[in-house]
């Protein structure tokens, strides 16, 4: 697999050094040589698959001699060894739940993929890997646990102070050994801004082996593949051929990797962007202009990015044909207020307790339903298991939240995190000193 910069297209890296070197010096994002169409064989028959078998095909094409058949088979089915149901709430809306594994979000197909890629990759002998990341909510407690006691590793989380939700925190604070946590006085879009400028920061990367477990890395965005095409697997098992997604969105993997899915033969009559306030693409594609601006705080709180990093590897898939990306997304914002009165619609008609990540996901469905007259069948992503956003929900909702015994295990646990600001050089003295 040969990757190339979104920045410098006549780059060319291996798998190996993209995921090592997570960001290129020139700023760009790695993007896939090529990007195989899978047998139509394959498609037709995805209904007689499992998860890891999905995965493994599909990870297999784009990967290819990278790594031998059997160790990533032994990847996968190590990485992804938890289910993703799509739940049906009515005759053409389905919820695809992504919260059953260990962190209870969405991002531990790419996190836990992506540490035993670099676990694989990494010799004995070889420089300690650093990892750094910043996370809006759930990607820090993702790739912690992801990365918690792999050898030869230390992961460095960065994370906005009073704007991720208490057992998310906990999630990023409590677990010690190769893992620390940075509490920053800033938003996310800081917390982003500071890891881009480590990579490109010389004195950094020549005392460090620096990497990124964001979704800037393509391999946190080929495991995120995986469930669009296990959701097809499950409706084609239901009859139902023609679907749209409706996508969580913030910073835009999740949507760019069902864009990569579509690229490979899925067939998605439309995707939904479905955002918050901060509504940075769905404005786009309403206007035309791509106008990034500071994020705002809000009850999706793991979606509050102004300036998403993915949509430039959007931007590249489409590259020849914008007018077709606009025609194959649909975007969608919903206020704080909206977002609650979707959390509690959602109950009401289904008693389904939802995240406010996943309740805007399924108001962008139910109105891009009507919008459309659409006779596809929609899916819409639940991202995060509810319990962790306690303060949104009221009165019989929260009573019918449930409560996993892992997140019961963490409020035992104490804080351990490092108070920085959001300038970067306080962030380098601190990386320079903590070796």
């Amino acid at each position: 697999m040969k990757l190339y910069s979104t920045n410098n297209p006549e780059s060319r890296v291996s798998f190996k050094e993209a995921v090592f070197n997570s960001m290129p010096q020139d700023k760009g994002l790695y993007m896939p040589e090529s990007i195989p169409r899978l047998s139509d064989t394959f498609l037709n028959n995805l209904d007689g698959y499992s998860l890891p078998e999905i995965a493994y095909h599909v990870a297999n094409n784009l990967i290819g001699d990278d790594i031998p058949a059997d160790d990533l088979k032994a990847i996968i089915y190590d990485a992804i060894n938890f289910y993703a149901p799509i739940v049906k709430l009515e005759d053409k809306v389905y919820v695809l739940e992504l919260f059953h594994g260990p962190s209870l979000a969405f991002k531990d197909f790419g996190a836990r993929f992506m540490s035993r890629i670099m676990s694989y990759f990494l010799k004995a002998g070889e420089k300690q890997l650093d990892v750094l990341v910043a996370t809006s909510g759930d990607t820090g407690g993702a790739v912690a646990l992801g990365f918690l006691g792999v050898p030869n590793t230390r992961v460095t989380i960065l994370y906005p102070k009073g704007k991720v939700s208490d057992i998310q925190e906990l999630q990023l604070t409590t677990n010690g050994q190769n893992i620390r946590a940075l509490e920053i006085d800033g938003t996310f879009d800081d917390c982003q801004a500071l890891v881009k400028q480590a990579f490109t920061d010389a004195e950094l990367n020549e005392k460090y082996r620096l990497t990124s477990a964001n979704s800037i890395n393509i391999a946190r965005l080929i495991p995120q593949t995986f469930y669009y095409f296990n959701a097809y697997a499950q409706a084609l098992k239901q009859g139902k051929s023609k679907v749209v997604f409706s996508v969580p969105s913030g910073n835009f993997g999740n949507l760019g990797a069902g864009l990569l899915a579509w690229k490979m033969g899925l067939p998605v009559e439309r995707f939904i962007a479905a955002t918050n306030a901060n509504d940075t693409v769905p404005q786009y594609l309403k206007t035309g202009v791509y106008e990034p601006k500071p994020s705002v705080a809000t009850l999706s709180n793991a979606m509050d990015v102004g300036n998403p990093s993915n949509w430039v590897r959007i931007a590249d898939l489409f590259k020849d044909d914008a007018d077709k990306l606009k025609t194959l997304i649909k975007g969608y914002s919903y206020t704080d207020e909206e977002t609650s009165t979707a959390i509690q619609s959602i109950y009401d008609s289904y008693k389904y307790v939802a995240c406010p990540h996943t309740a805007i996901a399924w108001r962008a469905l139910k109105d891009y339903q009507q919008d459309a007259n659409n006779e596809a069948t929609g899916i819409f992503l639940s991202t995060a298991h509810p319990c962790k956003f306690p303060d949104v929900y009221e009165g019989e909702v929260a009573a019918h939240v449930e409560v996993p015994e892992q997140v019961k295990a963490l409020q035992s646990r104490g804080k351990q995190a490092v108070a920085l600001g959001k300038d970067f050089e306080g962030f380098k003295g601190y990386l320079l000193k903590n070796a």
